[in-house]
C-alpha cells in the first residue's frame, strides 16, 4: 500500500494540534506502562499497523514482557493482568467499540473502583488521542518503518 498524504507536512497546524493532545496524555499522572497498554489494545481492534508498530516497540523499552503483549488481544483469558490494567483494557474496548453498545455502567463503575475521577479522565483521554491516531494512520495509509 501507497502512503494517501503525509499528514505532517499537508497540515501542519492539524497535525500540530494532534501533537499537542498527545502531549497531554504524556503529561497525565498514569503510568507509562498503563498509557502503553491502552495504545495498543486500541491499535489492535482498530488493526492499525503503524501504531501497533510503535507502541509495541515503546512498552518494550519500558520493560513490558513479550508475554503480555502476545496475550493482550485475550487479556481476559490470562492471568498475567493487574485487576487496575483489566478494568482500564475493559474501558479502552467500550470506548474504542462504542458504537457496539456505548460504555456499560459496569465497565465505568470497575475503572472507578481503581482510578479516581482524574484517572479515569486521563485514561479516557488516553483511549481518544490512540483513537483519533488510529483513525488519522489508517485513513493516510501510513506504514511502519522495516527494521
Amino acid at each position: 500500500m501507497e502512503e494517501r498524504m503525509n499528514m505532517v507536512t499537508a497540515v501542519p497546524a492539524g497535525y500540530a494540534a494532534m501533537a499537542e493532545l498527545e502531549k497531554y496524555v504524556k503529561s497525565t499522572s498514569l503510568n507509562p506502562e498503563l498509557k502503553e497498554l491502552i495504545k495498543i489494545r486500541a491499535s489492535q481492534i482498530n488493526g492499525c499497523a503503524f501504531c501497533l508498530d510503535m507502541h509495541t516497540k515503546a512498552a518494550r523499552k519500558l520493560g513490558e514482557t513479550e508475554q503480555r503483549l502476545y496475550t493482550l488481544s485475550a487479556w481476559r483469558e490470562t492471568p498475567f493482568f493487574t485487576p487496575e490494567e483489566r478494568a482500564a483494557l475493559a474501558f479502552t474496548e467500550a470506548v474504542t467499540l462504542v458504537t457496539e453498545g456505548h460504555v456499560p455502567d459496569d465497565v465505568y463503575q470497575q475503572v472507578r473502583v481503581y482510578y479516581d475521577e482524574v484517572q479515569t479522565f486521563e485514561i479516557l483521554m488516553s483511549i481518544v488521542v490512540i483513537n483519533a491516531w488510529n483513525r488519522l494512520v489508517i485513513s493516510t495509509r501510513r506504514m511502519p518503518a522495516a527494521d
